[in-house]
């Protein structure tokens, strides 16, 4: 008689997305794809293009470039690491159950609550018709994490507060109507959580900022690679301990330490009493070594539309395999449907 093999543990599972708005950067790359590259095979891996966030601001979307950023977004992924044999990679809009979920979990989300969150706040003092979608975004985020079981989000520090509001509506949620959701943690890097705008090091590097010279996209061509970093701005000293470094400085260094993986130490010690023009010049090279792989990785996808469509419908497919039941868990216990249905 053959023994029972005892049940394979389940790997921690991981969602986290990006908006297909603007181009990403290296503070995207940094604070999130690297992040998740890292844990492909310690993890059950769900990576999502959230193209429904896009909406919170209508005005800013033309239909044709929205369908043909959140491919090239999914692209990127690839293009960075993101393996799809050990992920799950798809577009939000393509599992129903994104949607579905949020509008239950806004039903019981308290107003209050999403007055309180950093983002709405900025945010909507910068436009003058404020949408509902820009006020309850965050109840589509907790939808999406908690869809699926998630244990753990890696973000950046700027995204805490949302990972803790996605908590609260879980246990709100499980309190109303009994044990239905995961309770999920963030994960912020120990380094490089925070990139700074190389114009403005006092200001996080943004996918949306026009400016010339703020942030350097993972698409860029070596010479504009070249000409950010040796503008960015810094001060008229020569000081590389980072205790003491001036803003920019310290955002340079940081973004030598990510990409390079040499301590902030050995990165001041090697500089210490020499021009800033020498950090500079040698972060070119290192941001270089980098991206220069991932440009030519992205062309590779991107004149490969069948293999793009057949990645997207295959992560689809299964995404949808895991939130319907969870979807079916929450309207179950809330009351919602038939419960005779399977």
């Amino acid at each position: 008689m053959s023994e029972t093999s005892p049940a394979i543990p389940r790997k921690p599972r991981v969602f986290s997305g990006v908006q297909p708005s603007g181009n990403l950067h290296i503070g995207n790359y940094v604070g999130a794809l690297t992040q998740w590259k890292d844990i492909l095979d310690t993890h059950d891996c769900i990576f999502c293009v959230v193209d429904l966030h896009a909406l919170t601001v209508p005005e800013n979307v033309e239909p044709k470039q929205l369908r043909a950023k959140s491919r090239e977004l999914a692209a990127a992924y690839m293009a960075c690491g993101i393996d799809p044999d050990r992920s799950t990679i798809f577009v939000q809009s393509e599992v129903p159950a994104h949607a579905e979920l949020a509008w239950v979990l806004t039903c019981t989300t308290p107003l209050s609550w999403l007055h309180k969150m950093t983002q709405f706040k900025s945010k909507s003092t910068t436009n003058e018709a404020v949408g509902s979608g820009l006020l309850c975004y965050p109840v589509l985020q907790a939808a999406d994490i908690l869809l699926y079981d998630t244990d753990v989000v890696p973000v950046g520090d700027d995204q805490v507060q949302h990972i803790e509001l996605a908590r609260n509506i879980a246990a709100r949620f499980n309190h109303m109507f009994g044990d239905t959701f995961v309770l999920p943690k963030h994960k912020v890097r120990a380094a490089g959580a925070r990139i700074m705008g190389l114009d403005d090091p006092e200001a996080k590097m943004s996918k949306s900022a026009t400016g010339a010279g703020h942030a350097i996209y993972l698409l860029d061509p070596p010479k504009k690679i070249k000409k950010a970093i040796m503008r960015a701005k810094t001060d008229l000293g020569c000081e590389f301990r980072f205790d003491r470094a001036s803003p920019g400085i310290k955002n340079l260094i940081t973004i030598y330490e990510v990409m390079s993986g040499e301590s902030k130490q050995t990165i001041a010690d090697r500089y210490e009493g020499r021009g800033y023009g020498y950090l500079k010049k040698d972060l070119v090279d290192v941001v270089e070594s980098q991206l220069g792989p991932i440009r030519a990785e992205f062309a590779r996808y991107t004149d490969d539309p069948a293999e793009l469509d057949r990645v997207l419908d295959a992560g689809a497919a299964r995404a949808r395999s895991i939130a319907t039941p969870v979807l079916r868990r929450a309207m179950a216990n809330a009351g919602l449907g038939r419960a005779s249905r399977d």
